[in-house]
């Protein structure tokens, strides 16, 4: 492979992407994801979509200077950029809140008909997305988890099928509960250790509050068996 270095969190999402695909990354930032994956034979085409000047400017450049003419950079918002003649098969969302990547694949629903695959790295709320994204028609097949300065990354793949998780595999990932990795367990054991902290903080008139989280807590340890 071609001597290109990416970080541990991109390199997780690389890893998640079927070859020979023809791929559109939303919130490209540098585009340093789509170059690996170019540079490297990984992919047929990538479209490196971001809604800032200042991301799709670094992008161009990054594409210019690694010679990666396959990967077509667009300013715009979300899928807004793509249409059917481009044969986009696999979505690419990262370093997002889960609201702002539901809003963009809900608002882009009709160019998702030829997507099979879609990857899917949320800042925030994992069992919000997997839930939306199983309502859209896509189930989880693969899911990973990478620790980068001290925070760990959920990565999960996603693929069209009419497949239902139960509210427990929306919750844990399907794929992370079964194989219960060490990351697995220290992101679980760090959402008791924070829902801790807030009932610590609550004031005695959200006893509601507190016995809620202290009822979750117990859930989560017995599920992980942490």
């Amino acid at each position: 492979m071609t001597k290109f270095n990416i970080s541990n969190r991109l390199l997780g999402i690389a890893k998640m992407v079927d070859l020979n695909s023809t791929i559109v990354d939303v919130g490209c930032d540098h585009a340093l994801l789509d170059v690996y994956l170019l540079k490297n034979k990984l992919i047929k085409k990538s479209i490196a979509t971001d809604i800032t000047e200042g991301a799709v400017k670094s992008a161009l450049r990054n594409v210019k200077l690694y010679n990666a003419a396959l990967v077509d950079v667009r300013l715009g918002d979300g899928l807004s950029t793509i249409t059917t003649k481009d044969n986009v098969d696999t979505v690419i969302i990262s370093g997002l809140g889960n609201g702002k990547i539901i809003k963009i694949l809900n608002d882009s629903i009709d160019k998702l008909l030829r997507v099979d695959t879609i990857i899917i790295q949320s800042n925030t709320g994992y069992y919000y997305v997997r839930k939306e994204l199983n309502k859209m028609g896509y189930h989880v097949i693969d899911e990973c988890l990478v620790k980068e300065r001290g925070i760990i990354y959920v990565i999960i793949k996603f693929k069209k099928g009419l497949v239902k998780h139960s509210k427990k595999e929306l919750y844990f990932g399907p794929i992370l509960l079964k194989n219960k990795e060490p990351l697995f367990l220290e992101l679980i054991n760090n959402e008791i250790i924070k829902n801790n902290e807030i009932i610590i903080k609550l004031p005695p008139s959200r006893i509601f509050k507190k016995i809620k989280l202290k009822l979750k807590n117990k859930w989560l340890k017995k599920e992980t068996l942490l």
